[in-house]
């Protein structure tokens, strides 16, 4: 059973200094997927946005600058409040997020409690997935293996 953690929240699209518009968004972590947060964005399409990158990421972003590439991540105050700031590149354009500071760190330490940092690997089940590929096959199967998968045309009735 995998657990999910999301929350609702409004976002402001940066258009200049001076302009933001606001766009509903929802955090998404879920615990069969444990080093990607997932953000959906509601703008004003008939398919929302969905953007997808590291959760390490974003925990690290709430209280530095971090990230290269298609996404990065800073905190930063804007008129007295504090906010992330989620830099987002793809071939279809870029966008500059903010997001308020407390609603993201409250989000993202629900999903820290749910899988800690480090435990990830545990919820994929990696280990047990390694032993079960790497475990010694039950006697007898070896020359199941090593018998010819396609009998030659000399061989008699098929052996």
């Amino acid at each position: 059973m995998h657990t999910v953690v999301e929350r609702e929240l409004e976002l402001r699209l940066v258009l200049s200094p001076e302009r933001t518009i606001p766009v509903p968004a929802r955090l998404t972590y879920r615990t069969d997927d444990p080093y990607a947060v997932h953000i959906t964005f509601h703008v004003n399409t008939d398919i929302p946005v969905n953007w997808t990158f590291a959760r390490e990421l974003l925990v690290e972003g709430v209280f530095r600058p971090c990230g290269h590439g298609d996404v990065r991540v800073w905190p930063t105050k804007i008129e007295g409040r504090s906010v992330v700031l989620m830099a987002l590149s793809s071939p279809d354009g870029d966008a500059l997020l903010e997001a308020p500071a407390a609603a993201v760190s409250a989000w993202l330490e629900r999903t820290l409690r749910v899988v800690p940092p480090g435990a990830e690997s545990e919820q994929l089940g990696i280990d047990e997935g390694l032993a079960e590929l790497l475990a010694p096959a039950p006697r007898g199967h070896d020359d199941l293996w090593l018998s010819d998968p396609w009998p030659s045309d000399e061989s008699k009735d098929g052996e």
